[in-house]
């Protein structure tokens, strides 16, 4: 029982704090009139009627309201600073293994209410350096030693209006992080190697210096949106008050993290097409340049694949960004605005037109020439092929090109394929087996008519358009009327581009000499696992691209709402990623982010984001902008 709880039982009688009356089953008159002790001269028996006894209690009880005790201020010096202090009640370790620490900070009463889990801290040294730590636990202690699971202390706390702060100890967890040393731009961090002194004072991280440095956040980069902790934007001293959170974009130290990969996982309605917009947005920034193994500097070109035509928007301004809104954005040097260089290549597909309504960017049509099919061969497999089948496909595919030349088209090859002489020969010869011939031949027949060789310019010719440094090439495959048909061109134009990053004899010397940044939504759709040969080829082609990206300049910025059945080996050469609000188990735990995160990720409003970028900082939550820069219906 507290202090607090024991006066309640020495009130005035009043029902609540006087001593309980025989009506209420608290004894009889001999106990409310008092209990005299041997040392008032009488026994037990004597109490009630000796009436010297009772006329010295009335002198006594007057003489003690005539010397009542003197009042003094005991309100203490000074104001106090930070949340509260370090404790070493519960033991006071930091260790190399995050088990085996033990640090924990006691919270004054008045700011127990602004505590929240993940807040960032600073706890002063003697010497002056800092460690930069984070909220990861908060508990309530007993003040006193007592028991509060009792009927009596029940009904009373619930017979009390407010909870009393005083009763309790407020005890938060922390978890360091890094030490903070130095100041202004010589400000560094280090693992932490030192234990804080007991009693130092803990207070709210406000220095947006020493946030961004205890996060190894950098100072320069593609912004992705502004820290937060529960969904809070973290407040700063500076001007402006918000923490801006970016990603490294150049070669001070190590390679920029665009040619490493970037996820963008979301679940429906999470905002990731705005985000990703927005970080897109920022690599098509004038002033953002990559240096060339020549010497020159060249811009980034985006190449961005749009299955629901939303992308070709960002060619527009946003008519909800409000002048107040944009000046914000210039001062924190975030790009925005509609993008002027943005083309949409609409692939030419019998039976189907683009509408392009919600848009005012360029339009250039194009087709697929069958040609590509001769480097890709997965084009034209149809459904699966066995391990013999493939081989097969090959060995026909080759022996058209070399008969038909480049020119040759997909209506001349199934023609080719009805020949019954080339089916003899190639079995006679042990080659290909009939059956296996047949099947092949069904194959290529269930691939969609339609798709190659259209009235159009083949993609193979429009390479100065479709890879312009400082420009976005949206690629449309809403108007397509088949999920094959959009995987087809999807495919064949992204192996293109993965082609010639590659090769190191490429047709295009356009598409190989330029940064370049491929943008592939429902990336699940084109990018997963599978059992049969040609998407394990799809796979293996773009897990190769992944590899050697950071080399060939060649990023992918892969956004999904899928995450888990993207292909593991593409996956796991993703740097950076950016996690909006995810329902599914499964997605949450295919991204593989500290479980700490994980745990907030079905939580989140729209727009918030846990970004995971081992290689950029520390991992943390983020809450993207309101407002898209470009045009977002």
């Amino acid at each position: 029982m507290t202090l607090e709880d024991f006066t309640e039982f020495t009130g005035d009688g009043d029902g609540d704090g006087g001593a309980p009356s025989e009506a209420d089953g608290g004894g009889d008159s001999t106990a409310d009139g008092g209990v005299a002790s041997a040392a008032d001269g009488g026994s037990a028996a004597d109490a009630g009627g000796d009436s010297a006894t009772e006329a010295g209690t009335a002198d006594a009880r007057g003489d003690a309201e005539d010397e009542a005790f003197a009042a003094y201020d005991a309100t203490p010096a000074g104001s106090d600073a930070g949340l509260g202090v370090v404790s070493v009640s519960q033991g006071l370790r930091v260790a190399e293994e995050e088990d085996e620490t033990s640090l924990k900070a006691f919270v004054t009463t008045g700011n127990r209410e602004s505590v929240r889990l993940g807040k960032y801290l600073l706890i002063p040294y003697p010497d002056g350096e800092r460690l930069f730590c984070r909220i990861t636990g908060l508990e309530y202690a007993q003040e006193f030693q007592s028991d509060d699971a009792t009927e009596i202390h029940a009904r009373r706390q619930m017979r009390r209006e407010e909870f009393a702060e005083r009763d309790y100890k407020f005890v938060a967890d922390l978890e360091p992080m890094s030490v903070v040393y130095g100041e202004g731009e010589g400000m560094k961090r280090r693992m932490t190697d030192r234990v804080p002194k007991p009693g130092a004072v803990v207070e709210e991280a406000d220095d947006d210096a020493e946030i961004k440095t205890g996060l190894k956040i950098p100072d320069d980069g593609v912004f992705l949106g502004h820290l937060s902790v529960g969904g809070e934007k973290v407040r700063t001293a500076a001007e402006p008050p918000t923490v801006d959170y970016r990603v490294k974009d150049d070669y001070g130290d190590g390679d920029p993290l665009a040619f490493r990969h970037t996820l963008v996982a979301g679940g429906t309605g999470s905002g990731k097409t705005h985000a990703s917009k927005n970080v897109l947005r920022q690599y098509l920034d004038s002033d953002r340049t990559y240096p060339m193994g020549d010497g020159r500097e060249s811009r980034m070109a985006v190449v961005q694949f749009d299955p629901q035509d939303e992308y070709a928007q960002m060619h527009d301004d946003n008519p909800d960004l409000d002048d107040a809104f944009a000046r914000r954005l210039e001062r924190e040097g975030i790009a925005h605005g509609g993008y002027d260089d943005t083309v949409a290549l609409v692939p030419r597909v019998a039976n189907a037109t683009y509408p392009g309504e919600g848009h005012r960017a360029e339009r250039v049509e194009f087709t697929i020439p069958f040609s590509l099919a001769k480097d890709m061969p997965w084009l034209v497999a149809g459904s699966g092929l066995n391990d013999n089948q493939y081989p097969a496909l090959l060995t026909l595919i080759n022996r058209f090109f070399d008969n038909y030349g480049d020119a040759g088209t997909y209506s001349e090859f199934l023609s080719y394929l009805d020949d019954p002489a080339l089916k003899e020969e190639l079995h006679e010869s042990g080659r290909i087996h009939e059956a296996t011939f047949d099947a092949v031949k069904r194959r290529v027949r269930g691939v969609p008519s339609g798709i190659f060789d259209q009235d159009a310019k083949p993609i193979t010719e429009l390479d100065h358009t479709l890879v312009r440094p400082g420009g976005l090439s949206v690629v449309p495959t809403y108007h397509l009327p088949t999920s094959r048909q959009k995987e087809i061109v999807v495919l064949a134009v992204a192996g293109l581009l993965v082609d010639d990053k590659l090769s190191n004899d490429p047709e295009s010397d356009r598409i190989k000499e330029t940064p370049l940044l491929v943008g592939m939504d429902e990336a699940h759709n084109f990018l997963a696992d599978a059992d049969n040969v040609q998407a394990q080829k799809v796979v293996q082609k773009f897990t190769e691209a992944a590899k050697q990206g950071r080399k060939e300049r060649l990023g992918l910025f892969l956004i999904t709402q899928d995450p888990q059945d993207v292909a593991e080996s593409v996956f796991k050469q993703v740097n950076t990623k950016i996690v909006l609000n995810l329902g599914d188990e499964d997605a949450i735990s295919s991204v593989n982010i500290p479980s700490n995160l994980a745990g907030k990720v079905p939580y989140m409003e729209k727009g918030q984001m846990v970004v995971y970028s081992p290689d950029n900082s520390e991992p943390v939550e983020l809450i993207g902008l309101s407002e898209c820069v470009t045009r977002h219906d």
